[in-house]
């Protein structure tokens, strides 16, 4: 470096290179230059690379997001199927034990006047008096009637208690199917959003930590396993259900002809018991017309017995009297001839006649005072015994509200006004 010496004028001092510095620095330069330019050349390659890469990742990845989408709707709408098609055989299920509940409280409802007529008979026939008031057939038969009423009653009364319980489970499973339907609903709603979702949707924008786990999220095993756990108790449920309406069917006919079958042996009890009592008034009454007869002919007779007694009074005192007299004989003319012979047997025969009158009559009207106390007992018995045939016969006309009831074509007749007490109302699937 040469640095001049000629100085004039006062000048700043500057630096001066060379020539093969000059030449070093461009060439230099033009090394940098190339290089940079490779560098640059080998980011814009690498850029571009990275560019299609991760379009394509991300374009793939969005795919891939978008069929998942897809895949999981189709997933839910298969689960939701299966809950909708579920919940409609749960309804289904309700009405029919609904029904079958209904019908069992008609059926028990129904035995309500057979249980009344019953228990009127039983109080009726208390009402018998003397020898009439007897423990026969037709009380046994009633006794057992009301029995066989009052199980039916408890027997039915259980069956609606156990259908009822079922269908608080079958509402609870419907419930929980409902819930479950709505949830699958929303989510179905939710993915299909999201389907629906484009990089030019307005609606997207960045959210703050989306990656997080959010609170009471299950796994996708737990998740099908929640809905085939509400989907085999529905099943379940409804199994119990069938086999219970099957139960309370069977048991209602069951019932239904044990209370025909008895109530026919009450009524053929009756209608015997009361031909029985018919034949006894018939009897009675053919014996008291009998005794009133003979009551008149002992009468009668004891009116003639009375008066051939008062009539052997004149001939007794025409014997004694001329036995008397011949007492006043003299002398040896008061002898015991044939003729004082003749009327001492005369009077004996009297005396020994009227005795065994006297004997006659009193037995005659000791036997006429028999029959009349035997008659008075045989009209009071006439009478008692016409007292509980007319109760029979009330028995018999008051069963004949039984007919039209239970009895007729084997579907009760509802007598009383029952609410439904499952409480159900009509459901729509929300989809």
């Amino acid at each position: 470096m040469e640095r001049s010496t000629n100085t004039k004028h006062p000048e700043k001092p500057i630096v001066h290179y060379g020539v093969p510095e000059w030449c070093n620095n461009n060439e230099q330069l033009s090394a940098t230059a190339e290089l940079e330019r490779y560098l640059s050349n080998v980011i814009r390659q690498e850029s571009r690379t990275l560019r299609n890469d991760t379009n394509c990742k991300t374009n793939w990845d969005e795919s891939d997001t978008s069929r998942m989408l897809r895949d999981r709707v189709w997933e839910v709408s298969r689960c939701k199927d299966l809950l909708v098609s579920c919940a409609k055989k749960v309804d289904d299920e309700i009405e029919a034990l609904t029904l079958s509940k209904t019908r069992t409280e008609e059926t028990l409802a129904a035995t309500a006047i057979p249980h009344e007529v019953s228990m009127e008979s039983l109080t009726l026939r208390e009402g018998r008096q003397g020898f009439e008031l007897i423990n026969d057939p037709v009380e046994k038969e009633l006794k057992k009637e009301v029995h066989v009423i009052e199980r039916a009653q408890q027997t039915l009364q259980q069956l609606i208690d156990q259908a009822f319980e079922q269908l608080c489970i079958l509402q609870k499973i419907r419930q929980q199917l409902t819930a479950d339907l709505q949830n699958k609903v929303e989510t179905l709603d939710i993915d299909n959003t999201c389907l629906e979702l484009t990089i030019t949707s307005s609606q997207i924008s960045l959210k703050p930590d989306p990656t997080r786990i959010p609170a009471g999220s299950c796994t996708p095993h737990e998740w099908i396993q929640f809905t085939k756990l509400n989907l085999a108790r529905a099943r379940e449920a409804m199994e119990m259900s069938e086999q219970m309406r099957e139960h309370m069917s069977l048991t209602r006919v069951s019932l239904q002809n044990d209370l025909k079958n008895q109530q026919r042996a009450t009524e053929f009890a009756l209608r015997k018991r009361n031909h029985e009592e018919q034949q006894a008034c018939r009897e009675l009454e053919w014996q008291l017309k009998n005794t009133e007869g003979e009551i008149a002919d002992m009468e009668n007779d004891i009116f003639k017995l009375d008066a051939d007694l008062k009539a052997k009074t004149a001939p007794l005192k025409l014997a004694h009297t001329r036995l008397e007299n011949r007492t006043c004989r003299p002398g040896m003319d008061l002898c015991r001839d044939e003729a004082q012979r003749c009327l001492v047997d005369e009077v004996n025969q009297l005396q020994a006649t009227i005795g065994i009158l006297k004997e006659k009559l009193s037995e005659a009207q000791y036997s006429l005072q028999r029959l009349k106390l035997h008659q008075n007992q045989m009209k009071q018995d006439h009478a008692r015994k016409r007292g509980a045939l007319a109760l029979e016969e009330r028995c018999i006309n008051i069963r004949h509200r039984l007919i039209p009831i239970l009895y007729s074509d084997g579907t009760p007749v509802p007598l009383l006004l029952l609410t439904n007490s499952s409480g159900r109302s009509t459901r729509h699937l929300e989809a």
